[in-house]
């Protein structure tokens, strides 16, 4: 069996999707409050 020696991983990889996934949840929520704030302007 293989030795595995820990923190040897390259993670380059999850670490770019994570900070998509970050900058897009943060899109859609700014998103989701402009549309709120829209709303409650337009008296909806």
């Amino acid at each position: 069996m293989a030795e595995h020696k820990q923190g040897s991983m390259d993670i380059r990889a999850q670490e770019k999707t994570f900070a998509g996934f970050v900058k897009m949840s943060m899109w859609v929520a700014g998103l989701a409050i402009a549309v709120l704030v829209f709303l409650a302007l337009a008296n909806a």
